[in-house]
């Protein structure tokens, strides 16, 4: 049987469940008033959370920055719980976007809230058309696990990616290891090397659904979910 890998609700589904469907995995997309996290803990056997709108800087105890707009408050503590629970029972989690923040928010992180206003310009980080165009590259950790994924499509320790975000990592949670960098600074990935398996990424992998290029983080989890 292919594990049972669970899907935070998001409104461009699609891609995320076919990327988990290729890489072997049983894809089962959430719906927040009839999955509570604990149960859905309980229920499978890895967890792939999704991109989608900002995450409210009240969870991060931060006055909410004139472009953060689109905050959606109960989605927030919804996945928020998720992250948590999945953690405590060391549940393999891949997070994509909106997911690694909101990981890193709900281990105790903060997030740069407008990455044009605090950061700057110079590099592109928010590229909407095609979906799998490419913004920029990132630099990967030597030893990272997504270097030992993605093997020789980061050779040099360089990794083309598409981008659509305007928030980003900023202070790294407790636990966590920055695994990739954007050449202005900007945290592309983080992991947790205590957890089985706990990865996540800035870029859309699953917009690459067609080429495979990114299938690897996705069999990552899966092989994860597996044993």
């Amino acid at each position: 049987m292919p594990p049972r890998i669970a899907i935070a609700p998001c409104r461009k589904m699609p891609d995320y469940v076919e990327s988990v469907r290729l890489a072997g995995g049983d894809p089962w997309a959430l719906v927040y008033a009839g999955d509570p996290p604990e149960a859905v803990v309980r229920s499978c056997e890895g967890l792939l959370l999704t991109g989608g709108a900002d995450v409210d800087p009240e969870r991060y105890g931060e006055a909410r920055h004139p472009t953060v707009t689109d905050v959606d408050a109960a989605r927030d503590e919804y996945e928020i719980a998720l992250v948590r629970a999945a953690l405590a029972a060391d549940l393999p989690v891949l997070a994509i976007c909106r997911g690694l923040q909101v990981v890193n928010v709900a281990a105790g992180g903060s997030l740069v809230q407008d990455i044009p206003s605090a950061v700057g310009a110079t590099v592109p980080h928010q590229v909407p058309h095609p979906k799998d165009a490419i913004a920029h590259d990132v630099s990967i950790a030597s030893g990272s696990r997504i270097a030992g994924l993605m093997g020789h499509a980061a050779a040099g320790g360089r990794l083309p990616v598409n981008s659509r975000h305007h928030q980003a990592v900023q202070r790294i949670a407790s636990g966590y290891v920055v695994a990739a960098v954007a050449p202005d600074g900007v945290v592309e990935a983080l992991e947790r090397p205590a957890s089985r398996f706990c990865v996540g990424v800035q870029w859309h992998p699953e917009n690459f659904v067609e080429s495979g290029t990114f299938l690897p983080l996705f069999a990552g989890l899966i092989a994860a979910a597996s044993r």
